[in-house]
């Protein structure tokens, strides 16, 4: 008897342990896929893009502007079959989702795009634009100007990984990071090394899907 008990204890840990663990996505691209983990420490986020992925919301668009050593972006349902002239970036679900500002803007970030605080002074996300990091090679002078900026004090720990990975500290404390690649990191150097015309946008397209794992 205490041994059945003790077993079902050690399952019910192990199924526990399993709810806990981070749901990962899939992002496919025509120069490689990406693995990404979604941070349970972003439940409305983490939600919203599980949702919209399983609803093939994504699946299609652009990643419709691309600046090298800064980002990748997409996620507007607009950039959906749009003509090579039409400019990009102002679409969304009808929705914004409220900040959970915290986690940060290391290579490979999955973050959500958002308004200018102007309009947004609660820094609310777009309901379906991200953006990837890609960034550069960061120095301690990079995080002093980062940490002066916005008043972050970043620890050891979080400084030696900016420096190992790299990334794009000036974004920290702005914007909510709710994911990270875990594989492909070399696709977004392959993305960033695109020609782009106007606005950053890519001269060719290029679709992605989206797939929960």
């Amino acid at each position: 008897m205490l041994k059945n008990i003790v077993l079902a204890g050690i399952v019910l840990l192990l199924l526990t342990q399993c709810q806990q663990g981070n749901q990962e996505v899939l992002i496919e691209t025509s120069m490689g896929d990406m693995r990404v983990e979604l941070f349970n420490s972003t439940p409305k986020h983490r939600d919203n893009f599980i949702k919209l992925a399983k609803d093939e919301y994504f699946d299609g668009l652009l990643f419709h502007r691309i600046i090298k050593g800064f980002m990748i972006q997409g996620g507007d349902p607009d950039s959906r079959d749009a003509p090579a002239h039409q400019m990009l970036g102002q679409g969304g679900p009808g929705y914004q989702i409220d900040a959970e500002i915290g986690a940060l803007h290391y290579k490979g970030a999955l973050s959500a795009a958002r308004l200018a605080d102007g309009v947004n002074p609660e820094k609310k996300s777009s309901g379906s634009q991200f953006y990837i990091v890609q960034g550069f090679a960061v120095k301690e002078q990079d995080l002093a100007q980062a940490s002066q900026r916005t008043g972050i004090q970043y620890t050891n720990e979080q400084k030696e990984r900016y420096f190992q990975e790299g990334g794009y500290p000036f974004l920290d404390g702005d914007y909510t990071v709710f994911g990270q690649v875990v594989e492909g990191l070399d696709v977004i150097d392959k993305l960033s090394e695109v020609q782009t015309g106007q606005a950053d946008r890519p001269i060719e397209d290029l679709e992605m899907k989206i797939t929960v794992l």
